[in-house]
């Protein structure tokens, strides 16, 4: 008896499996809030606008809903960014002259995000590639503070005006800074070895890709992020939903309200020494702003946060002389506190209700 010929395995091009997972996401995405209404003040029984029930809803929505704006962004965020490389980005500022090139640098470092673990090579590399002092900064102060995490979770608790202004707030931080401190020489403050190393040009791995190769970068970066920061993401959760649920917005008010003149100099001051991941800081900042206070409040304590993190800083004590570090930690949180000042006298005018 002759043996059939076996079949091989059906296998699904990358773009359906795509589109069916976009489908999922709107599916989850939209039926969200209604399922959690239902669960947490029908099938549970907590009732509406009550303290206990609005924390419990605070927390299964806000990670429900936080997990989704990550894993849809950052993974259409990934695949464009397969396009782009540290490499390629190196090679288009070397050589870039102060001005143009501090631009050029804060923009590129919206595409071309690193960790704190990279802030040395990053630096390095640009450095010793011909990269200015001033436009290799831009580049450092942009890319952790303008990063697809923060504007994906401020897009999705506080809507794109305040997305906007904050995309707009740290490049300008990043432009003016990069700027101020290149304009003043401060080469002698660099350790001597950075300016000595040869960086081998290695080749452009974004060059080449298929799109299934792409696809898979995107959700690599998906589950890697999410690996990363759901411990900061709960917590911060955790934390929001507390406030949200049973400190008065008296409390707040009083110290750290708009009409406070020194709450953003207290913001500043508190999220300068401070590490957080931006996963957990950013819901707590919503449940915050609930309770009255400021935006520009609340976007100086983030940005203050998130552009001079502590490892950062301290990785950086490798190639920087404290002198250079102290420097640049004044004119970023000096920067910071300005426009923390300006979107509290700005944002009731630009943004309305939602200042």
């Amino acid at each position: 008896m002759r043996r059939a010929a076996s079949r091989p395995g059906v296998t699904l091009p990358a773009g359906a499996i795509v589109a069916a997972a976009a489908a999922a996401w709107l599916v989850l995405w939209l039926g969200n809030d209604p399922f959690f209404d239902w669960l947490v003040y029908g099938a549970l029984g907590f009732g509406t606008g009550t303290r206990l029930g609005d924390a419990v809803h605070f927390f299964l929505y806000d990670s429900v809903k936080i997990v989704l704006l990550l894993s849809g962004v950052i993974f259409v965020i990934g695949v464009l960014r397969s396009f782009v490389s540290v490499e390629r980005t190196r090679a288009v500022l070397g050589g870039r002259r102060q001005g143009a090139g501090n631009v050029l640098a804060a923009f590129l470092g919206v595409a071309t995000p690193f960790c704190s673990c990279s802030a040395v090579p990053v630096f390095i590399g640009f450095v010793s590639a011909g990269v200015p002092l001033g436009v290799t900064l831009s580049f450092l102060i942009a890319s952790p503070l303008v990063d697809v995490v923060t504007i994906t979770l401020l897009l999705g608790l506080f809507g794109w005006q305040v997305a906007a202004i904050y995309v707009a707030a740290g490049l300008t931080l990043a432009i003016v800074a990069g700027l101020l401190l290149g304009r003043m020489n401060l080469e002698r403050w660099v350790e001597p070895f950075v300016f000595e190393t040869h960086v081998a040009q290695a080749a452009d791995p974004s060059k080449g890709l298929t799109w299934a190769e792409r696809f898979r970068i995107g959700q690599d970066e998906v589950l890697d992020i999410l690996r990363r920061i759901w411990p900061f993401l709960l917590v911060g959760i955790g934390l929001g939903a507390a406030i949200h649920g049973w400190l008065p917005e008296a409390f707040f008010a009083r110290w750290a309200g708009p009409d406070q003149p020194l709450a953003v100099p207290f913001a500043v001051l508190l999220g300068v020494p401070l590490y957080a991941n931006v996963a957990g800081v950013l819901p707590l900042i919503e449940a915050l702003h609930a309770k009255g206070l400021a935006i520009g409040t609340l976007l100086a304590f983030m940005m203050a946060v998130v552009a001079l993190s502590l490892p950062e800083t301290i990785l950086l004590r490798r190639v920087l002389k404290p002198r250079l570090i102290a420097l640049f930690i004044a004119v970023v949180a000096s920067g910071i506190l300005l426009l923390g000042l300006g979107l509290n006298a700005l944002a009731p005018a630009i943004l309305g209700g939602i200042a």
